[in-house]
């Protein structure tokens, strides 16, 4: 089970994240595996913080947490905009 953040996001990065999010549904294209393990990880860091807990058995929630675990100590708010960076260059 994962913790959230220490500390929250300021709300003008909050918003752009949510937007960023909302965007990501309605791609026209649906990304490549790995990119949608990116967007995964990077979303999970910035909103929870490291993964923690055991690995997942399954191979898809095993590569989603590998992808996430890759991320730890990275902070929430670099993780909030390298997936609003990723997101825009899909669109």
């Amino acid at each position: 089970m994962s913790t959230a953040p220490t500390t929250p996001l300021p709300p003008e990065l909050q918003t752009r994240l949510d937007a960023a999010a909302a965007a990501s549904r309605q791609l026209a294209e649906r990304p490549a595996n790995l990119t949608l393990l990116r967007i995964y990880a990077l979303y999970k860091q910035a909103t929870q913080g490291d993964a923690s807990g055991d690995r997942p058995s399954g191979f898809v929630d095993r590569a989603k947490f590998d992808a996430w675990q890759s991320l730890a100590g990275t902070p929430p708010g670099e993780a909030a905009e390298s997936y609003i960076e990723l997101i825009d260059s899909l669109g």
